[in-house]
């Protein structure tokens, strides 16, 4: 009987110490790959060189953090929030050679990139000539949006003979 008491208090205490566990207010958060799915396109969340996090909620208000597969999907969803200008909110995305994560409002964007949901920016620390600032990065996801219709279409199949394997309508 002493011993099974010695078990429960155990028990009891492991329990109110794993209760304190101290959750981050701030940064991005651990990616279950694979197993997170995007916020905006329900895909998985599966390629640690361009995906990104929002942590944000109405201004004052509880934050939460929200994955992407890809920084297109992020900003497009972001506008669509009614807290979208909160300053409490953070963009984090993985630079695109070493998957760490960077702040993507003071991020650089090379265009070309073979992204999930072919926006085609990958993110990275420094300012080069060809790179875009995150407004033009912006701008760049609304046009490639605008172009492929990436989540208003629907995907057919061509013929065989074509080099295409889908085409986006």
């Amino acid at each position: 009987m002493k011993r099974f008491q010695s078990l429960l208090s155990i028990m009891l205490i492991s329990s109110l110490f794993a209760g304190c566990e101290n959750t981050p207010t701030s940064g991005p958060v651990e990616v279950r790959w694979d197993r997170d799915v995007c916020e905006r396109c329900v895909m998985a969340v599966s390629d640690p060189h361009f995906s990104a996090q929002i942590r944000g909620g109405p201004a004052g208000g509880e934050q939460k953090v929200y994955k992407f597969d890809d920084l297109g999907c992020a900003v497009i969803w972001l506008d669509k929030q009614d807290w979208k200008d909160s300053p409490d909110n953070e963009i984090w995305v993985n630079h695109y050679q070493t998957d760490e994560w960077i702040d993507a409002q003071t991020a650089h964007y090379i265009k070309d990139q073979l992204t999930p949901m072919n926006y085609g920016l990958g993110a990275q620390l420094e300012a080069t000539p060809e790179a875009l600032s995150f407004d033009e990065a912006k701008t760049h996801i609304y046009k490639i949006e605008e172009e492929l219709n990436l989540h208003g279409g629907t995907v057919h199949h061509t013929p065989p003979a074509s080099n295409e394997s889908t085409r986006l309508n």
